[in-house]
């Protein structure tokens, strides 16, 4: 197995890259390899540095970075020895099982449609993200960002990719299924929700329980929470800002911790051909490390296989 990370994505690499790749080396067996995709003379004095073995990791050059601000398309046309470009082509040639990185997100999931491209079948991609459950355990939100205008049939296809990441990654068998609305009836909600409704509660292939708000989100009611990128950014953004207020205001609380986006390391690209995650853009050691390890569970779970059956 080869993972592959970016080094050189996020506003705080190499540095918090680097000794993420680390610390997650040190819980993974001998088989397992990171692949250091960045400048790699950089990485190796560093990790040197650090009191870290260059031979516990392998390295592919790539000198160049795709900022936060740039234009994702322009940028990976423009650099092509980019970490994210070098990442995307490793990954497309299968010198990689797995990319992930906390930089451009938009050059991620440009890359990521251009290099291993969506799964036949898949309308368009979605990105998915971790959402605590007061009684422990996580649900999963979808869209999150990457698809702000939505049609039913994507929403439908949300909620079957949702519903094979929670259960064979996440371990949830027969997940439920809720379309976050703006009330608990059929008929309520847009255009775009009550034309949905329909399609998941015809799904032979889900788990569906109906309309959900989103006094629910935090609830055991839905496993998975299917909305479009808009609304599901919004509600994202808002989430994580749940956790540093309760750090401003010097409440310690074991729920509100959960909302630390440190715990889940990245929001996976659910719809493509290869396991992808996006790290946040402020992703220290500890995030990293866990999309390190996030990434491992999405190759060992065979996930995409699982897409591939589904949608084929």
């Amino acid at each position: 197995m080869k993972i592959g990370l970016d080094i050189l994505g996020g506003d705080f690499a190499p540095e918090s890259t680097i000794l993420g790749a680390i610390e997650a080396q040190k819980v993974l067996p001998t088989e397992q390899r990171i692949v250091l995709i960045g400048d790699e003379h950089a990485a190796k004095q560093r990790i040197q540095e650090l009191g870290a073995r260059i031979e516990d990791f392998d390295f592919v050059h790539a000198p160049d970075n795709i900022g936060m601000g740039e234009h994702p398309t322009k940028a990976i046309a423009k650099k092509p020895d980019s970490s994210i470009v070098r990442g995307f082509d490793l990954l497309k040639n299968g010198e990689i099982d797995s990319f992930a990185s906390a930089g451009n997100t938009g050059a991620m999931l440009v890359g990521a449609l251009f290099s291993v491209k969506a799964v036949p079948g898949i309308l368009r991609p979605a990105i998915a993200t971790n959402v605590p459950k007061l009684k422990g355990g996580s649900g999963l939100l979808l869209d999150v960002g990457a698809n702000a205008d939505c049609k039913p049939e994507m929403l439908n296809q949300f909620a079957i990719l949702g519903s094979l990441y929670i259960e064979h990654v996440l371990g949830i068998k027969s997940p439920k299924v809720g379309l976050v609305n703006i009330g608990e009836e059929e008929e309520k909600g847009n255009i775009l929700t009550t034309t949905t409704y329909p399609l998941l509660k015809n799904n032979s292939q889900l788990n569906f329980i109906g309309n959900i708000e989103g006094r629910d989100l935090f609830t055991d009611l839905a496993d998975v929470m299917v909305c479009d990128g808009f609304t599901g950014n919004v509600i994202l953004k808002m989430a994580e800002s749940f956790y540093v207020v309760t750090k401003k205001k010097k409440i310690n609380d074991e729920f509100f911790d959960r909302f630390n986006y440190e715990q889940y390391g990245g929001t996976p690209i659910l719809g493509v051909n290869a396991p992808v995650i996006i790290g946040h853009g402020i992703s220290p050691p500890e995030a990293i490390k866990n999309m390190v390890l996030q990434s491992r569970a999405m190759i060992e779970s065979n996930f995409i296989d699982k897409i591939r059956s589904v949608f084929n």
